[in-house]
This record gives C-alpha cells, structure tokens and sequence, in this order.
C-alpha cells in the first residue's frame, strides 16, 4: 500500500511540476525567455514560399509605437498611441480584439509611441509607458490594478527618447530602472506596486536598456546599462556590485545584455573610447567583473545580438553588414554584406533577421557562412523597423508601427 501511494505522490508532483513549466514557458516576454533572442520553438519552417510565409491575421490602427507583442493566456497584448494617449490592446491569438484600454499620457515628443513590451505572469499584463509610469493590468478584463509613476515616486530622470525599459519580473518581484540619483534600480511588489527595496546604482540616468537576471552560482544579478556603464546589482537586496563604463555618443543603450557561459556581452555604438561590444567575465560570485575584450568596431545600437556555439551574431549599425564574432576574443570571423542592419532572433537553430528597410529574412548560419535562405518585405504599418520580431507556437508576430502582422512558420 505505502508503495502505492508514495508512486501516486509523485506522480501528482511530477503533474504538478510539468504544469508549472509548461506555465512558464507557454508566454513571451521582451526577446525570449533567457531575454537573449532565443526562442525555444521547434518544427519550425526551414524556407519559406517566394513571397513568404502566410499572412494568418493583421491589424492595422494601432498607432504609434516601437514596442514587440507580449504572448499568454491565449492572448497577444501590444501598445499603441493612436492620439497622444496610450493604448493597451488584447487580441486573441486568431486576431480578433477582445478589448483595449486607454492608460494615460504616453511619449509625444520624437519617434513618438510607446517602447516597451508587455510581460504577462498569471492573470497580470504589466508594462511600462515611455513617460515613465508602470501599470498592471488584468490580462482578461482590461481592468487596472494598480500603477506607479517612477518619475515622482523615485525621482526618475527624464531622457531624450522616452522610457523604453520592457519590464523584468521574477516571481513576485519586478524590476525596473527609473535612473533616479537615489533610486537608480529598484524593485517592486508586482501583486501591489509596493516597493520592495531601491538601489543608488551609479546614480546615472536610465538609458533605454531592458534588464536582464543574471544566476551565476550562488548569487542572482539584474545587470543593465545606464547612461555611462555597465552595472551589476544584486537580485535579492539591490546591492551594487560592479560598473563598467560603456559609452555611446548620445547615451542610448538599448540592447540588453547577454549572458553565456560565466561572461556578459553588451553592445552599443561608438563613442570616442570604451564602446562597441564588450564582454564582461563574472567572477566565481558574480560580484566582480573584469574586462575580457572590446570590439569598437561591431557597433550595434538596438538590433541585439546572438550569442550560441561560442560565437556571436549580429548586424552593424547603418553599415549593411551582419558579421559573426568569436566570444572567446571578439574577433570578426566573416562580414556579410547581402541584407540591410536590423534586427536578430533565431528558434529552431535557424536566424530571423529584420532589416530597418522592412525585409525579413530566414538566415542558415555558421561560424563559416551566412546564408540568406528566404526573405519577404513587410507589407502594412508604418514609421520605423525598429520592434523586434516574436516566435510563438509556429507564429512570426511583427509589429510596423500602426500594425501587427502575424504569420505561419510551423513546418509541415
């Protein structure tokens, strides 16, 4: 009997836990779930029809703004600013609008619209509006739950371009960098709005950089840019552990970090001295970093990179070059010149690049060659490329401005 039941005892763990990780993994946040472009789907197409792949669903009338598309609970989220006010809508995943709900001011003053991504844990969307404010939403009523204005609460700094954090949550935390001199990082009870501790940081502004959370050994890190560096802080207490200058001419750090294998890489455009891409080895408790090696020739501002089989992908910016770099030194392995600079993720071992001049390409690459295998140019929206491509159950979303677009990739 006692057998018996200790076999029936696991087995609801083991349901209870494959539950859990099915969760979590059926939801998309801002460039996948390790935040470092990689999308974990499978079966997916490995070339697509001459005029690419089908065109299940679009919407157009979303308004302005950069932001990707945020998946779960069998719903698409994406924000838009029609007017000067933001938008957040909810589509189901055959694209009918179940509901959109007005959230307040958003960023009017350049490349106008809202940047961030939507990030859905259980019934929750959260986001945060590039004036500064960050809400919590029910995901299935559209109702507000709760909000904090980073600006007057933790003396967040204005910057140039408009907020453009997409929001980092682990478990019941959330992380976000108002770049207050004070409160630089902080995070917040994601249930309530409470705050649940404040960093100093650097005490530098925001620089339009999305966290990542960083498990080396023993110790959690949220490791960001802000306006002049690289820094590490500690998940659970806020205490600041590093800082690294990295410099960009006007202070815009919008790729988030990468983690691989015990190092961080960081990319950004150039500045006179200490930009490009930079690796960063932690050490043993990841409260120290040293320098492993700089490229201030692969200069990428917003496009992120690829880091897999010791190797790292990306483009440079305003130069039509996608190079493959060597982790372990940065050097440049090969340059291609066929495709304009944009944007990369990659699923099922093969890349998904977007180019600022709309075309989307299917890309095979190596360590010894990148090859463009199928490409097709985004037919609808408006303004610039710039929202990063999503990958959810064999579906490409990709919003243009005013409009998302949403195709079949699943393979046969």
């Amino acid at each position: 009997m006692f057998p018996m039941l200790r076999q029936y005892i696991l087995l609801f763990i083991l349901i209870v836990l494959c539950g859990e990780v099915c969760s979590a993994q059926d939801s998309t946040q801002w460039r996948g779930p390790q935040r470092n472009g990689i999308y974990s789907e499978k079966g997916l197409l490995k070339s697509w029809p001459e005029k690419g792949p089908e065109l299940i669903w679009s919407f157009q009338g979303l308004g302005a703004g950069h932001g990707n598309v945020g998946i779960a609970k069998d719903r698409a989220f994406v924000l838009g600013m029609p007017e000067k006010t933001g938008i957040l809508y909810a589509f189901s995943l055959s694209g009918e609008l179940l509901w959109k709900n007005e959230y307040g001011p958003e960023w009017s003053e350049n490349y106008t619209g809202p940047r961030s991504t939507p990030v859905v844990v259980g019934d929750r969307v959260y986001f945060e509006s590039g004036t500064g404010t960050v809400f919590c939403y029910n995901a299935v009523n559209g109702e507000q739950i709760w909000s904090v204005d980073l600006m007057a609460k933790f003396g967040g700094t204005k910057v140039t371009w408009g907020m453009a954090e997409s929001l980092l949550i682990d478990g019941d935390r959330l992380f976000c960098t108002p770049g207050g001199t004070q409160n630089n990082v902080v995070a917040l009870n994601r249930l309530n709005g409470e705050t649940i501790w404040t960093s100093p940081g650097n005490g530098q502004p925001s620089a339009y950089c999305s966290p990542i959370l960083v498990r080396h050994n023993q110790t959690s890190l949220i490791v960001t840019m802000t306006a002049k560096s690289v820094i590490g802080v500690d998940a659970v207490t806020g205490q600041f552990y590093w800082q690294v200058p990295q410099f960009q001419r006007n202070k815009i750090h919008a790729n988030t970090p990468v983690y691989y294998q015990g190092s961080i890489y960081c990319s950004s455009e150039l500045d006179q001295t200490n930009s490009g891409l930079l690796a960063l080895k932690l050490s043993d408790d990841g409260k120290s970093v040293t320098t492993q090696w700089r490229n201030e020739t692969f200069r990428n501002v917003m496009g992120g990179i690829i880091v897999t089989d010791d190797h790292i992908y990306g483009s440079v910016y305003q130069k039509g070059l996608w190079c493959c770099l060597r982790a372990s030194d940065g050097q440049i392995v090969y340059q291609y010149n066929g495709l304009g600079d944009g944007i990369i993720i990659m699923a099922d071992g093969m890349f998904y690049c977007y180019s600022e001049k709309g075309e989307v390409a299917l890309v095979s690459a190596s360590p010894s060659a990148f090859n463009v295998v199928s490409r097709f140019q985004v037919p609808l929206g408006t303004d610039q490329h710039w929202s990063h491509p999503v990958i959810y159950r064999g579906k490409l979303y990709i919003r243009h401005g005013n409009a998302v677009m949403v195709y079949d990739i699943k393979g046969a």
